[in-house]
């Protein structure tokens, strides 16, 4: 599912932010691994265990990049689907590619 949804998402023309990456790789290297990022694998989860049109919800401890958050925003809007995010810092709700941060976080 995961991959499903990142070749989507590289469909509509999302790139990834190789800076959230903060090791000494290649580009290959990077993108591989922000392609693992804990709440990318949550959200291709929740696409798998639950119905369609109910909201996807994640707690997690540390504060979520850059490249995650803009994920998060391109899946709520071409899956229609909403995504709240409980990081560290704030709630995020994803809705329609809008975060209710106002990408201020």
């Amino acid at each position: 599912m995961l991959q499903e949804i990142n070749s989507r998402l590289r469909d509509v023309g999302h790139v990834p932010d190789l800076d959230s990456v903060p090791l000494d790789v290649d580009e290959k290297k990077k993108e591989y691994l922000l392609s693992r990022h804990s709440e990318k694998v949550a959200i291709a989860s929740g696409f798998i265990g639950r119905g369609e049109g109910v909201p996807i919800c994640m707690v997690k401890n540390l504060r979520m990049c850059c490249d995650c958050h803009s994920f998060a925003k391109l899946v709520s809007r071409i899956y229609d689907r909403e995504v709240i995010v409980q990081d560290n810092n704030t709630f995020h709700f994803f809705r329609q590619g809008l975060c209710s941060c106002s990408d201020y976080w």
